[in-house]
């Protein structure tokens, strides 16, 4: 009995064990299931709820995350793998390899071959675009003329440049920190001043101009503009009989809240108004801007101060003004150069932008009239840069330029009082531009008198080099050794071919004679500018034996905007075929090998 219980008591224990796994089994399956993530099926049948509806609320509903993108690859069955590239013999690039294909990171194509991309999205879907350049060819509207737009200088916006230290309140016009942290006005970026702004007046719509205050009274609501007086100040209309008109009178002591005129213009920024001053005194605009705490303030004094920044109040100096005189400016610029006002070349950028212009107010004792606030004053950014030019030539019709310019190492120095032929040239197609506006004689005779340097020899103080003996070329830097820079010697061809069109055959015939010398020397030696995939910038490789210099995409396709400019003065096919081929260098088409 004893054994068969044993054998009993042994059965038993076996399968309560047998049980007891059994179960143990099926409830560590049931966890690992309830503890797993579901995956919702998506409801197709339903219609989608519609924007707006109420009824259907964002809990019966919530946002779904949208689909990961399919991997590339992966449903092919390709899959991408790493591999080293080495490059020259020399280091070695990550990339990846699919199939037979091989694919480097853009950042390294980018640097090694000088191209240019980037990821750029339509509608909704990205996609990589890239380029052999970054600089456009300008389409050219129209035959070239004296009095027309010049080049695309319509696009230029010389005031903005980083290089340009402020606009002289002074002299109205830009004042250069490109070779100098201290500024000085160079002639070259004064006449690209005042030739973008005279292209802009011919390119763009008339501008938008709001008449705060004419003292005159022509429509019967001359005293309708909202002046205050300031305790202490006096502001009254009188008649002035060199301008035969009305104007306001006013006297505010400096230590006066002054004479103010309410603005509230909140479109454009550019203030004009005529003003006489006969004590010392300012023009003060206060301006609400995108920075966040008190208003700027722009104080424009009657002395020769340039510009100076301080607690948020610009000041510029804009000289005596003893004599009536328009007094214009650009808003948004004398902002922004002030407040990235700095001691280095470059003005500091900034992204304080103006909101509104809130007032006007006036310390002194003199007279004001015509307060306007306008879109554009291109006009007047032209003749400022007109009237500088002619009242700065000196007695060799030339602008001297008084800073030191080293161009590079195996040229000697220029030293300051040196002339540019490319600043011979623009100023001349300015001046030309100037006469053929107001008919006024003074500006053609600048013009024709700016002919002078193009005569000199450069080791005598003027531009004219000579190639190998034979070509005459005439230099935006005469250097010694000659440096034979190609877009300065195009742009002073111009000068001198809007002078002798304009001149006429009597008074233009010396302008025409250079003109006609130097396009001579331009179809004969353009080859050597030409490197099979892009243009050269000088011939500092032939004068010194040394290494080409390349002409930048920007100077590249500056040159053929001015070879197609000039292909529509002179029909000689070598301007065409050119233009034909530095073009298809921009798209990486070069020329054919051997």
């Amino acid at each position: 009995m004893r054994c068969l219980a044993a054998r009993v008591n042994y059965k038993t224990l076996i399968v309560i064990c047998a049980l007891f796994t059994l179960i143990t089994v099926l409830l560590w399956n049931r966890c690992s299931r309830d503890s797993s993530p579901r995956v919702l099926p998506r409801d197709t049948s339903a219609p989608s709820p519609k924007v707006g509806d109420a009824s259907i609320s964002s809990q019966q509903h919530p946002p779904q995350p949208p689909e990961p993108p399919p991997v590339a690859g992966v449903a092919s069955g390709i899959k991408y793998e790493d591999i080293d590239c080495l490059v020259n013999d020399e280091s070695t690039v990550k990339g990846r390899r699919e199939g037979a294909e091989v694919y480097l990171p853009f950042s390294w194509v980018e640097k090694y071959f000088d191209v240019y991309g980037k990821v750029v999205q339509y509608d909704g879907y990205d996609r990589f675009e890239f380029q052999h350049s970054y600089s456009k060819v300008y389409a050219q509207r129209e035959p070239y003329h004296p009095d027309g737009v010049f080049m695309s200088f319509e696009g230029y916006n010389v005031e903005v440049r980083d290089r340009v230290k402020c606009i002289s309140g002074v002299e109205g016009v830009p004042l250069s920190t490109q070779w100098g942290p201290q500024g000085y006005f160079y002639a070259i970026q004064i006449a690209q001043y005042g030739l973008s702004h005279y292209s802009k007046n011919l390119t763009e719509r008339p501008p938008r101009v709001e008449v705060y205050d004419t003292a005159e009274d022509r429509d019967g609501r001359a005293g309708a503009a909202p002046w205050t007086a300031a305790k202490g100040c006096v502001l009254s209309r009188v008649h002035d009989k060199t301008r035969a008109t009305s104007v306001r009178q006013f006297n505010a002591p400096e230590s006066s809240e002054g004479v103010s005129l309410q603005l509230g213009n909140s479109k454009d920024f550019i203030l004009s108004l005529d003003v006489k001053f006969v004590s010392n005194g300012s023009v003060s605009v206060t301006l609400e801007t995108t920075e966040k705490g008190p208003p700027f303030t722009i104080r424009y004094v009657t002395n020769a101060q340039l510009v100076a920044f301080k607690d948020h109040e610009i000041t510029y100096g804009v000289g005596p003004r003893a004599a009536w005189s328009t007094l214009t400016r650009d808003l948004l610029t004398d902002l922004r150069k002030g407040v990235g006002l700095s001691n280095t070349k470059a003005v500091k950028a900034t992204k304080i932008m103006p909101r509104r212009v809130v007032r006007l107010v006036l310390h002194g004792r003199g007279f004001v009239d015509n307060v306007t606030i306008s879109t554009t004053a291109h006009m007047a950014a032209f003749f400022a840069a007109s009237d500088w030019l002619m009242r700065n030539q000196d007695e060799r019709g030339g602008w001297p330029i008084m800073v030191t310019r080293k161009l590079g190492e195996g040229f000697r120095p220029l030293e300051p009082g040196w002339y540019s032929a490319m600043a011979q040239g623009q100023a001349m197609s300015t001046l030309v531009r100037a006469y053929l506006l107001t008919r006024d004689p003074a500006y053609l005779n600048a013009a024709l008198k700016a002919v002078g340097p193009f005569k000199v020899p450069s080791a005598q103080h003027g531009v004219k080099a000579v190639f190998m003996n034979k070509y005459d070329w005439y230099e935006e830097y005469p250097t010694t050794p000659s440096s034979f820079v190609l877009n300065g010697f195009i742009y002073s061809l111009l000068g001198l071919h809007d002078v002798s069109e304009t001149a006429g055959e009597k008074l233009g015939r010396e302008a025409g004679l250079l003109f006609g010398r130097g396009m001579e020397s331009l179809k004969a030696m353009l080859p050597l500018f030409d490197t099979g995939s892009g243009s050269i910038y000088d011939l500092r490789h032939f004068m010194l034996a040394t290494a080409p210099n390349l002409a930048r995409w920007d100077y590249h396709t500056t040159h053929i905007n001015q070879l197609q400019l000039l292909a529509s003065i002179d029909s000689a096919p070598v301007f065409k075929d050119v233009v034909k081929r530095w073009k298809n260098y921009l798209k990486g088409i070069r020329a054919k090998h051997n």
